[in-house]
């Protein structure tokens, strides 16, 4: 990883179990609920996730009255069920690549979950701005989502 890489940290508390929070990160069937920022959709067909350390994941993010596609992916480094998850994170353009770490930390207070999310690895300010506020769309999304399926 460059130097100089750009980072942030967002971090909200849910009414759930920690395991269900943990595993709405890693099941398709969950994830295609949530995944993405508000506007996009992120159909079942397009996600892909080998849950092992080096296993690949991938979805492909579809803003609907545009047809524009968003390909992420990356790859597993660390499952630690449920307590953190550690994955490379980039777009189709970037191929992917590594240069981009997500660490998801989980932790139980007072029966509910407290997730950290932390980036690393973003290349300018501005790619910090884009992709801090597509997160957090997407967490918006995630805490909707979470406050359903622990009912």
């Amino acid at each position: 990883m460059p130097a100089e890489t750009k980072e942030f940290t967002i971090v909200r508390t849910f009414d759930a179990p920690r395991e269900l929070v943990f595993d709405a990160w890693t099941d398709p069937e969950q994830m295609t609920h949530w995944w993405g920022p508000k506007e996009l959709t992120t159909p079942r067909e397009t996600i892909s996730v080998d849950l092992r350390e080096g296993g690949r994941w991938s979805a492909r993010m579809v803003h609907p009255p545009s047809g524009y596609v968003c390909p992420q992916g990356g790859v597993y480094r660390e499952i630690s069920r449920p307590e953190r998850l550690v994955f490379t994170w980039g777009i189709e353009e970037d191929e992917f690549t590594d240069r981009s770490v997500v660490t998801i930390e989980f932790a139980e207070v007072d029966g509910k979950t407290r997730m950290t999310f932390h980036q690393i690895g973003l290349a300018s300010e501005q790619e910090r701005e884009n992709v801090t506020g597509g997160w957090s769309e997407c967490l918006d999304k995630f805490a909707e989502y979470i406050e359903r399926a622990a009912v």
